[in-house]
Formats: C-alpha cells, structure tokens, sequence
C-alpha cells in the first residue's frame, strides 16, 4: 500500500491510455451515443468484487452504463480500482452507426 492508502499502481500498466469502449449495441445503449460529445468526462466504475472476469464499465456523468473498456484492460484496472485506484475518461470520438458498434466510442484514460 502506498502512504495513502491506495495499492500500487500495476507495473509495466500504462497510467495514460487511450481504449475503445465496447457493448455499446446491447440494451439499447447506443441511443445514449448521441448524448456524447469529445471533451466529456465519463465515468468508470468496476465491476463488484469477487468477479472471475472484471470489467470496468463506463457510465454517462447522469449514470447509464454505455459499455465497457476491453477485457484485456479490465482485468488488471478493475482490481487496481477496487484497491482504492482511480481512474478517469475524456471521449476522444464518438461515431455513429457507420462506424463497428466496438470503434464508436474511443476514450483517453487517466489513472490517478
């Protein structure tokens, strides 16, 4: 633990990323897409702990969940996050239906 509290940061793990956001096509979250613009601040939450796969899961400021962040990132992020790390996310993109449902939304990740 760090003098803060917090875990250590995972080593060779980027602090500065850039991913995609995916699941945007199932319970209707792409509607949401139209409320997204670049420049805003998205949350991500992961998932509770105990999941054999973690995800992280990225939800409008107002709550809805549009996706979440690939698996190969979930599954080191989402432990560091419920080891008291944090992490933020700024729509760099986000594209409509011309574009694969998994490259609609590309988000800059910063952990903290």
């Amino acid at each position: 633990m760090s003098p803060r509290g917090r875990s250590e940061f995972p080593p060779g793990r980027p602090r500065r990323f850039r991913a995609t956001v995916h699941g945007i096509v199932f319970a209707g979250r792409e509607r949401l897409l139209a409320q997204v613009q670049p420049g805003d601040q998205l949350n991500l939450i992961p998932d509770p702990p105990g999941q054999e796969d973690p995800e992280v899961w990225v939800h409008l400021r107002s709550g809805e969940p549009l996706g979440h962040l690939p698996p190969e990132i979930g599954q080191w992020l989402a432990p560091w996050m419920l080891r008291g790390g944090g992490a933020q996310a700024e729509v760099l993109r986000a594209s409509g239906p011309d574009v694969p449902s998994w490259r609609r939304l590309l988000l800059e990740v910063s952990c903290s």
